[in-house]
């Protein structure tokens, strides 16, 4: 995860979780039911944001609001992918039949064990 420096505004912590989550602006804007622009204005800190909408950003990002206010560092790494590319991959294989999973699996077991 990426350091949280004192001077980092909440918008650049909002974009920093936003990316990890490898979320574009716009999805982003459609779970909170805003467009792409209140989004972009939220992370360049152009508007201020509401409690409510600190608290729905900490649930979709997976971060305390907390940690979205700079009050508190983020935790440790849970994991999570910060390759977007292989992130999405990895999230349409989740949406697969388990059989499909399955397969796919497999083969990435082969080709690993040939590596």
């Amino acid at each position: 995860m990426p350091k949280r420096t004192p001077t980092e505004t909440v918008g650049m912590r909002i974009s920093s979780f936003r990316k990890e989550k490898g979320m574009t602006q716009l999805e982003l804007a459609a779970t909170l039911g805003v467009t792409q622009p209140v989004v972009s204005d939220y992370e360049n800190d152009i508007i201020r944001l509401p409690a409510d909408v600190v608290a729905e950003l900490a649930g979709i990002l997976a971060v305390t609001s907390d940690e979205i206010l700079g009050l508190k560092a983020q935790a440790k790494s849970n994991g999570t992918l910060k390759n977007r590319r292989l992130l999405r991959r990895l999230q349409s294989i989740d949406q697969l039949p388990k059989r499909d999973q399955e397969a796919l699996y497999r083969t990435i077991d082969a080709f690993l064990t040939k590596a």
